[in-house]
């Protein structure tokens, strides 16, 4: 593969972060640049209550990465072949985990095919995996914790109300 000019890597890096700057402002996201070709953003969730990602304009790609949730308590191997299995349906990035066992996205485009569709297509799928998979990953690696935090919540008279989505966890059978 013949190098490229120093001069056209960095035209195409700077087409990328203006394609990145335009696209955040125009979907009304919050987002900041804390060095050049570096972005966080800051995106919205129902489940989640946000999830920051982070954009990296690199040379030749576009690296994007996005914390989703802390190391199980308990059940990885369920989490980790849940994980897996989804990887198969996304599209642009994939669940990891790093060293400590929290989970990521990830994800890495060539600059070649950085659009703002593209980009917009990235984030709404980074925002679903997360967003969308939120419960169900703390019903199956923080199950206990979440009974815990209900018995503890009630003991004291305080609200239940965030811990609604789980209620099929922390309400006893009846009958």
């Amino acid at each position: 593969m013949a190098d490229v000019p120093d001069e056209a890597v960095t035209t195409q890096v700077a087409q990328v972060a203006q394609i990145i700057e335009t696209t955040l402002k125009d979907a009304e996201l919050e987002w900041e640049s804390p060095e050049p070709g570096s972005y966080v953003v800051k995106l919205p969730g129902t489940r989640k209550l946000s999830t920051t990602c982070s954009l990296r304009v690199g040379k030749h790609s576009l690296s994007l990465n996005a914390f989703v949730v802390r190391h199980p308590d308990e059940n990885d191997a369920a989490v980790h072949r849940w994980l897996l299995e989804r990887n198969l349906r996304l599209f642009g990035v994939s669940y990891a985990i790093d060293r400590l066992g929290d989970i990521y996205l990830v994800g890495k485009l060539p600059l070649s095919v950085v659009t703002p569709q593209e980009l917009d297509r990235l984030l709404g799928t980074v925002l679903e995996a997360a967003d969308g998979s939120f419960n169900t990953l703390l019903e199956l690696g923080f199950a206990s914790a979440i009974r815990k935090e209900y018995e503890w919540r009630v003991s004291r008279g305080e609200s239940t109300r965030n811990l609604d989505a789980f209620t099929h966890l922390t309400q006893r059978p009846t009958g």
